[in-house]
């Protein structure tokens, strides 16, 4: 397989990264194309990460349990077949990953998804279906990948057919300030429901349950910590045009640079990683089947959390800080942050804890926390992103150092309280630990 077929503008490994090689690995190229798929598909680069982060999970666990039927090397989540030792792992990744995009992205919710972007992004799935079958050679081996693929494919869709992830997804019953007490949540300014609420019963990828790891409750609005947390996004999460904000230039491009979807992101640095460190399919297979699972369990475990303490966002707080019984904090009625709040409960952060689990599986599979890599964004202004000729890439010396960063950018985009963040890595850290330690263990 061709390496240029890896070093796609924004999707990729990063631009200007040495891990832009020769790579003919299948699991990468699929991992790729299914980046392409979400985002045509409208679920990335900001859109819909709940729903990408599950297909990106089934997808890799047909990926591992396909390729692990040809050679077994660690033990497989579904699909327990061995003996095809002659069939194509190149036909036989493909043929997994098609047929799960195909499906997932054919039955996303209506009332999430347009129909023509379920069309865009069933057609990206088909056409690199097309193109990388188009590179293997015809013959045995080919057949006998492609139908091994989609016996793994099979395997796990029947699995998660009945997992709970049908909704509905928008609570259009949204309390707002008459209806609630100081510190609940309150409709998002501009959005009149609730999102994704109703994920919490789907049935975890890792865990026992989706509240296994849920961490203590958010601060008191009375508390001084609280007071600290609220002083602290007050002064930086602002948008620096209605509301000013004290934010620097690295500031503000880290809360821009983190603000793209957690699955796009981590597995764009896990493919950087993975070229560089030089793995073979079967690892791959195996490292992108633990990050992906452990991804999908951080928004399940995030909404059973967000949905328990049902805490209100920044924005609601600043706005309504003269009437929160706490006399230090000093309300704004006109504060608005960086970028437009999600119309979710603010702890804990979602995206810290994606970031604490894809830290923790990179760590532990690696063996080392300290591994620099770079990596570009998909959500920096025109002219910066992955897809642009000169992207800005910021560089890491370790997996928590990202990972922190990735938590504080939601302070600096005006999202989060900094407690959110700070209780989302560690949360995300105990769902990726657990991830790694139980599922695709190696077998010799």
């Amino acid at each position: 397989m061709p390496a240029a077929t890896l070093v796609l503008p924004g999707l990729g490994t990063s631009p200007g990264s040495s891990a832009v090689a020769a790579v003919p690995d299948p699991v990468l190229v699929w991992n790729v194309h299914a980046g392409e798929a979400a985002i045509a598909a409208c679920l990335a680069p900001v859109d819909n990460p709940l729903h990408e982060s599950r297909m990106y999970a089934i997808m890799h666990i047909a990926i591992h349990d396909g390729l692990n039927a040809i050679d077994r090397r660690s033990r497989p989540y579904e699909f327990d077949e061995e003996g095809d030792a002659g069939a194509s792992p190149d036909a036989t990744v493909a043929a997994a990953a098609h047929r799960v995009l195909v499906q997932l992205i054919s039955e996303l919710p209506a009332e999430l998804t347009s129909g023509a972007c379920k069309a865009a992004g069933v057609a990206s799935a088909e056409q690199a279906f097309v193109d990388e079958l188009a590179l293997i050679p015809a013959g045995a081996a080919k057949t006998a990948g492609i139908a091994l693929g989609e016996r793994a494919a099979a395997a796990i869709l029947g699995l998660r057919a009945e997992d709970g992830a049908v909704g509905p997804f928008l609570n259009f019953a949204c309390p707002t300030a008459d209806d609630t007490e100081a510190g609940e949540y309150q409709c998002t300014p501009g959005t009149p429901f609730i999102v994704f609420e109703s994920w919490e019963n789907v049935i975890p990828f890792v865990l026992h349950d989706s509240g296994q790891f849920r961490p203590g409750p958010p601060y008191r609005v009375t508390s001084r910590k609280y007071t600290a947390d609220y002083d602290e996004i007050k002064a930086l999460g602002g948008d620096g045009v209605i509301t000013p904000s004290a934010r620097t230039e690295d500031q503000t491009e880290i809360a821009l640079y983190w603000f793209e979807s957690s699955p796009l992101k981590w597995n764009r640095v896990a493919r950087v990683i993975s070229a560089e460190q030089g793995l073979d399919p079967w690892e791959n297979a195996r490292l992108f089947g633990l990050l992906n699972i452990a991804l999908a369990d951080g928004y399940i475990a995030m909404v059973d959390a967000k949905n328990h303490y049902n805490y209100w966002r920044p924005v609601t707080a600043i706005q309504q800080g003269d009437d929160d019984d706490n006399r230090s904090t000093v309300g704004d009625p006109t504060w608005t942050p960086l970028r437009g709040t999600p119309p979710d409960q603010d702890y804990p952060s979602g995206h810290s804890i994606e970031g604490g689990a894809a830290a923790e599986v990179l760590k532990q599979f690696f063996g080392t926390d300290r591994i620099t890599f770079e990596d570009c964004s998909m959500t920096l202004p025109a002219g910066s992103t992955c897809m642009d000729p000169f992207p800005v890439l910021r560089t890491y010396s370790s997996f928590s150092q990202a990972a922190q960063e990735n938590a504080v950018s939601r302070v600096y985009i005006g999202f989060h309280f900094r407690h959110a963040t700070e209780e989302g890595i560690w949360y995300g850290r105990h769902i990726g630990k657990r991830a790694a330690n139980l599922f695709f263990r190696p077998v010799h």
